[in-house]
């Protein structure tokens, strides 16, 4: 079965082994994710971190799509369909989008830290928020996920959920999306079990 794994950048990620989890399918990222490791595709839609992607020269060598590429910088254009949808949910579409059944949501934390503060791994960092600011509204988020699952009917999306993972309303009615247990995950990955 074909597998993908798109890491959205919540801190319920942050203990997971990216080398081990690119052992087992395609890895799908946003933004300042390049900063640690190379995933099969990068994604990035706010501008000023998209820019400094391509002048990096990472869009040469690497797979990554952005909203408007900087011309001769080897970035994709976002596909038509998802061209205005934030970072996260567009790697979710391209991971679609590129045929595979199976797609695992990690990182996709969609609620604030326990501090009430920004949950985000870059919090703090270059083109991020400062780690004390106020969460970010994810109601557009949630809707553009609902749209690609919906849209996708024939593949299974896995939510990964970690102790800093927000229960979505919204996400209960779509059919083809489960949840799946963090320490349940990892134990299946680093074990090289079944997914």
């Amino acid at each position: 079965m074909s597998r993908a794994f798109v890491l959205g950048n919540g801190v319920s990620r942050r203990d997971i082994s990216l080398p081990t989890l690119g052992q087992c399918g395609m890895i799908y990222g946003c933004n300042a994710l390049y900063r640690e490791y190379t995933p099969d595709v990068l994604v990035s839609t706010d501008r000023p971190i998209a820019e400094h992607i391509q002048r990096s020269g990472y869009s040469v060598a690497n797979r990554f799509h952005t909203r408007r590429p900087l011309p001769g910088l080897g970035a994709r254009e976002v596909p038509k369909p998802y061209f205005g949808f934030s970072s996260g949910p567009l790697a979710v579409g391209l991971a679609a989008v590129d045929g595979h059944r199976r797609i695992y949501l990690l990182g996709f934390d969609l609620g604030p830290s326990a501090t009430k503060t920004i949950n985000n791994v870059y919090a703090g960092t270059e083109f991020y928020k400062p780690v004390t600011a106020t969460p970010t509204y994810t109601g557009n988020w949630i809707r553009q996920l609902v749209r690609i699952m919906n849209e996708h009917r024939q593949t299974r999306f896995v939510r990964v959920m970690g102790a800093t993972t927000a229960p979505i309303a919204e996400f209960e009615a779509v059919n083809n999306l489960t949840n799946l247990d963090l320490a349940t995950f990892v134990d299946r990955i680093n074990n090289k079990k079944d997914l």
